[in-house]
């Protein structure tokens, strides 16, 4: 669980993203989530739960489904369809029933899917070695005007990838309003015996809406 978890903060290149997340699916939600007592879902859903977020909801960098899990385990029943990048944790979340579209897809670039959603969300994708502000506007092209965001980004990263300054800018072309910033906690206890390097990481989660 341990070489997953820091093998995946630092992968490099989409081509590595692909074969990383093929190989941790099957074990993803059992291993890494269940051992690290992985609390970053559960935030973000809350999060968007109290921003009083509505649907259709597109879950972005959902894995397995954990977000989900959390958004439907809080009471949300409109439909959330998810977008990833690996085809096998795509496949795993398949398994678990609650999305109404699955899309592989790298939002790195631009999305082909409609403008039509009313919530964009997201727990992991913003972090070490993955996706960069710079996919920002591919969610904003698919959201519908209006649309609550709730994304988490790694405090590691916040400043050092320019998120802090990517939603500022944002902001200030009034293509997102209402940004608000909730620090939590990406791990349980359990974590610090398994990972100490890791064990305390913080995320940032942004809530804004859609201009």
């Amino acid at each position: 669980m341990d070489q997953g978890l820091k093998g995946a903060l630092a992968l490099t290149g989409p081509e590595a993203c692909l074969a990383y997340y093929r190989d941790w699916a099957a074990s993803y939600d059992r291993g890494f989530a269940s051992e690290m007592q992985y609390l970053l879902p559960a935030h973000v859903a809350a999060a968007f739960m109290g921003a009083k977020g509505e649907g259709p909801v597109l879950d972005v960098g959902a894995g397995t489904g954990l977000l989900a899990e959390a958004l439907r385990q809080m009471g949300f029943e409109d439909p959330i369809d998810a977008v990833d990048f690996s085809v096998e944790m795509l496949e795993r979340a398949a398994e678990k029933r609650i999305y109404a579209g699955l899309f592989q897809a790298d939002i790195t670039k631009p999305l082909a899917l409609p403008r039509r959603y009313g919530g964009i969300v997201s727990s992991g994708t913003f972090t070490a070695g993955h996706v960069g502000p710079g996919a920002l506007p591919n969610l904003l092209a698919v959201a519908a005007p209006q649309a609550q965001f709730a994304l988490s980004i790694n405090r590691r990263v916040w400043t050092s990838a320019g998120f802090d300054g990517a939603l500022d800018a944002l902001a200030g072309e009034n293509r997102i309003t209402g940004l608000q910033l909730i620090e939590v906690e990406v791990y349980g206890a359990a974590a610090a015996r398994l990972d100490a390097e890791h064990a305390a990481d913080r995320a940032m989660i942004a809530l804004f809406r859609a201009a």
